[in-house]
């Protein structure tokens, strides 16, 4: 008798007759699962707008962080950074939405961008910097072909991975916060309300009714809150700025109105400016550390992404095992190697995918209509200025509340289940960072559960995880041992 390859079932996929999959199913049904997953073609096209709002501020958040100066002096153009940015995630979103056929979206990683432009572009020029980033995309790639990504995966135990899910939803409501003045970094204090213990502004109250008018929709679910939330508070500011009420300096990324024409072409003048040579002068000793910091960039905060938001769309398993990750993980792997070669940074899965999921989207039409839209920012530049940080922020706090209800499947009263959960969940907030959150939570993991006398439990790739992730922590000391910097 032979052994086929099953492919894990979703839920959305047992939920039982109610999601009986209809005849006479449309090619475009047909060909992205749309009514076996649960969802409709206006539930994606929703969700698929939605995930665009929500992350579109990375067109012009991305050209800000890589604005510095490489090792030779030279700088990158903001309007060749904004095609790259908008090409890039417009290409990979459209590929994971085509082959991969899930609800993620993918544009360049702040955590891969910050990286570059703090380590690496220091050191060595910017088409360098671009090829570092086609190389930590090749590594990625390597590590799905061999099927060791999806075993690291599907090794991490089910409670850590709820952890996962709400340590994430934590952090992206504190970028929420963060990024529509709510909270402010403290000056007695490590964080506090407002810049002085109070809020300050309109458009940061413009944020809270954003945010409380969702939450009223939601809760008497009406569909399409989130992107009712979005749509009227971007009305509303447009028109208190139309009218004067509010002061163009008190907006975070300008005044809500559009700037001369709407329309201009982009300048793909960064496309292949990407250099393998000449890395002599810093040595291939700091070559390889920095990779491997993009590597950990780049492969864990997509990890615990991809975890969270295949999670909340229903579309793991009982063991929280999604189906078709091995291709979400591929095209995740070369969104690093695209981005290089575009000039805009390293592509990875944004957690802003959630919101799209939180409008119900459940395949991969929603990232095609995500990838169609940055397509069409390529041309309509000056209109993602539009949309306000603070309204956009109101929506990432919203899936936060979302995705934190995963706590209701984790066991409290079991401490080797509770304290790594606890550990992931508070650090991904606290050190603002996803992959600090993870690498405690494992590491913790694998201690308690070998103190207990459970070491068979563990598993090879937990113990190969806490290794890696052991080096993550003492990656400072090791590179002063080893000379480099």
């Amino acid at each position: 008798m032979t052994q086929q390859s099953v492919e894990p079932r979703t839920a959305a996929e047992d939920a039982g007759e109610g999601s009986r999959v209809p005849a006479g199913r449309s090619w475009l049904d047909r060909y992205f699962h749309i009514s076996r997953r649960g969802s409709t073609v206006a539930r994606e096209v929703r969700g698929g707008i939605t995930t665009f709002m929500a992350m579109a501020y990375i067109l012009l958040l991305n050209p800000l962080i890589l604005s510095g100066k490489d090792a030779a002096g030279d700088t990158l153009g903001q309007k060749a950074l904004i095609t790259a940015t908008a090409f890039a995630a417009a290409f990979t979103t459209l590929l994971m939405g085509f082959v991969g056929k899930v609800p993620l979206a993918l544009a360049a990683g702040l955590s891969v961008s910050g990286v570059l432009s703090s380590q690496v572009a220091p050191s060595m020029t910017w088409p360098q910097a671009m090829g570092m980033c086609v190389m930590y995309g090749v590594v990625i790639m390597l590590l799905v072909v061999t099927g060791l990504r999806e075993m690291i995966m599907n090794a991490i135990p089910l409670a850590l991975k709820h952890g996962i899910t709400m340590g994430i939803g934590l952090f992206i409501a504190l970028i929420g916060f963060y990024k529509s003045g709510f909270v402010h970094q403290g000056k007695g204090g490590p964080l506090t309300l407002g810049p002085a213990g109070e809020l300050a502004g309109w458009p940061v109250l413009l944020f809270a009714g954003t945010l409380l008018l969702i939450f009223m929709l939601q809760a008497r679910n009406i569909p399409g809150a989130i992107l009712i939330g979005i749509v009227s508070g971007t009305v509303v500011a447009a028109v208190l700025n139309g009218l004067g009420v509010i002061d163009a300096k008190q907006w975070a990324n300008g005044a809500p109105e559009l700037h001369g024409s709407a329309v201009s072409m982009p300048d793909f003048s960064l496309f292949g400016n990407v250099e393998f040579g000449g890395w002599g002068q810093v040595g291939a000793m700091t070559v390889g550390m920095i990779v491997f910091t993009l590597v950990l960039a780049g492969f864990f905060d997509a990890m615990a992404t991809i975890i969270g938001v295949g999670t909340e769309a229903n579309l793991a398993d009982d063991k929280g095992r999604m189906p078709g990750l091995s291709k979400a993980l591929f095209i995740d792997g070369a969104g690093g190697a695209i981005g290089g070669v575009a000039g805009g940074s390293g592509q990875t899965v944004f957690i802003e995918s959630a919101t799209g999921v939180g409008e119900g989207a459940r395949t991969g039409l929603a990232s095609v209509v995500t990838g169609l839209f940055f397509a069409a920012c390529l041309f309509f530049t000056p209109l993602t200025a539009i949309v306000p940080q603070e309204v956009a922020s109101a929506a990432l706090v919203v899936i936060g509340a979302m995705m934190l209800m995963n706590a209701r499947h984790v066991d409290w009263a079991d401490r080797a289940t509770a304290i790594p959960v606890f550990l992931t969940v508070v650090l991904m907030p606290f050190t603002y960072t996803i992959t600090t959150g993870v690498a405690a939570g494992v590491i913790s993991y694998v201690a308690i559960k070998a103190a207990q006398g459970k070491a068979r439990e563990i598993g090879a790739f937990m113990w190969g995880l806490t290794a890696v992730f052991l080096v993550y922590f003492a990656l400072n000391p090791i590179e002063s041992w080893l000379g480099v910097h």
